[in-house]
């Protein structure tokens, strides 16, 4: 979810905006975009994963603590995938080499004591 910008009286501005992280337990989190960065959502919609570089701040008003997160740089997360094995071949890419995977030695190959 991104919310529109918001401009106070001193001129300030910020805009936040929600992500919900993957994971088992799913948590939405909320970010802060300051001044000249408000911008940096713009090109990304519901739904887009992104991964967000932010800075935790937090001060105190009237004995009451706030903790912000202020995004400063947003990047697409992209997800590369993973080459695909053959049920042929499985350790193709693993770096063995093409030998046949043989039965366990008979017991006149064996030279082991146990």
């Amino acid at each position: 979810m991104v919310f529109e910008v918001q401009t106070f009286s001193s001129g300030f501005t910020k805009r936040e905006f929600v992500v919900t992280t993957k994971e088992q337990y799913p948590q939405d989190v909320k970010f802060e975009l300051i001044k000249d960065r408000t911008d940096l959502i713009a090109p990304y919609k519901a739904g887009d994963e992104v991964k967000v570089h932010f800075n935790i701040r937090g001060n105190e008003y009237n004995g009451k603590y706030f903790v912000n997160l202020q995004a400063w740089k947003i990047e697409p997360l992209t997800v590369q995938a993973a080459p695909q094995q053959t049920q042929e071949d499985p350790f193709a890419d693993a770096g063995f080499p093409d030998a046949p995977i043989s039965a366990a030695p008979s017991a006149e190959e064996d030279d082991l004591p146990f």
